[in-house]
């Protein structure tokens, strides 16, 4: 790839606003489309939400474990879906919250950022709770093949804040990633770019970036923030979460777009409103 994941990242979401879509098709929701909870109602689950999101949004987050729950045929929808989003132009964070040490993470990285990846999302999800710099097979392999990571820091529910938060030398968990973070962004920072290495942030932590003191600004991160939406995230909420660094947010919603399916024009329409609201603030 020519450009960096931050920088793609950063022109996607001038281009329509800063709402990333997720495609979570679990049980209950593919269900109330009227589709059957098999490999048939996810593929055309999952295929009526590329045709409603493709082009439309900044990104799409597909969650990989409501594919890998039918195996190998999920995983091959899954493929398909990324391999379309990927056609029509639209950037993927895949949801797959992975974390391990050495071979095992280099394998990982392989899988879902390497040159060979069978279906390369733009950008991986990933758990930093082996240290930071267990994640460091994938943050290399992502500066070599231009994508980008989303490294879960302060997340929404209720069990993350007894490890986040946790401090050890005066310093919480959270704090250390989000530093982890800028020193892989400094070459981007220094350029005045946003850079790949992007942080998970819940969009309804409340004043918990403020207190734990996270300088996402200075660290030049792209966030991703779920929970907006149906989860309770609201514009002001985003506004009062994250401050200066608001301009460098994705909002993520699932449910409070999905729900407004099965028809594509209808997923097209909330989609839209979702992105008005985003931009008037």
């Amino acid at each position: 790839m020519t450009q960096a994941f931050g920088a793609r990242l950063h022109d996607a979401m001038a281009t329509h606003g800063p709402l990333c879509v997720g495609i979570d098709p679990h049980r209950a929701l593919v269900e109330s489309w009227g589709l059957s909870y098999d490999v048939a109602g996810l593929e055309r689950f999952a295929l009526t939400c590329v045709e409603a999101f493709a082009g439309r949004v900044a990104a799409v987050k597909p969650q990989s474990a409501f594919f890998e729950v039918f195996g190998s045929r999920g995983l091959a929808v899954l493929e398909r879906v990324l391999t379309d989003l990927r056609d029509a132009g639209t950037l993927t964070i895949l949801d797959a919250k992975r974390g391990d040490i050495g071979s095992t993470m280099g394998a990982y990285a392989e899988a879902y950022l390497g040159p060979d990846a069978v279906a390369p999302p733009d950008a991986l999800t990933v758990s930093p709770y082996l240290g930071y710099e267990s994640l460091r097979p994938a943050i290399d392999l992502a500066a070599q093949t231009g994508r980008g990571l989303f490294v879960l820091a302060l997340t929404s529910n209720p069990e993350g804040a007894t490890v986040q938060h946790a401090v050890r030398d005066g310093r919480s968990v959270a704090a250390s990633v989000v530093e982890g973070a800028a020193g892989d962004n400094a070459a981007a920072r220094g350029r005045g770019e946003l850079g790949s290495i992007g942080l998970v942030i819940g969009a309804t932590v409340g004043g918990a970036v403020h207190d734990l003191g996270l300088d996402l600004v200075s660290a030049a991160t792209p966030v991703l923030a779920p929970g907006f939406g149906a989860q309770g995230g609201t514009v002001d909420s985003l506004a009062s979460t994250f401050g200066a660094a608001r301009g460098q947010v994705l909002a993520s919603s699932s449910r409070e777009i999905l729900g407004a399916g099965p028809e594509p024009s209808r997923l097209v329409s909330r989609t839209a409103q979702v992105v008005e609201t985003l931009r008037a603030h």
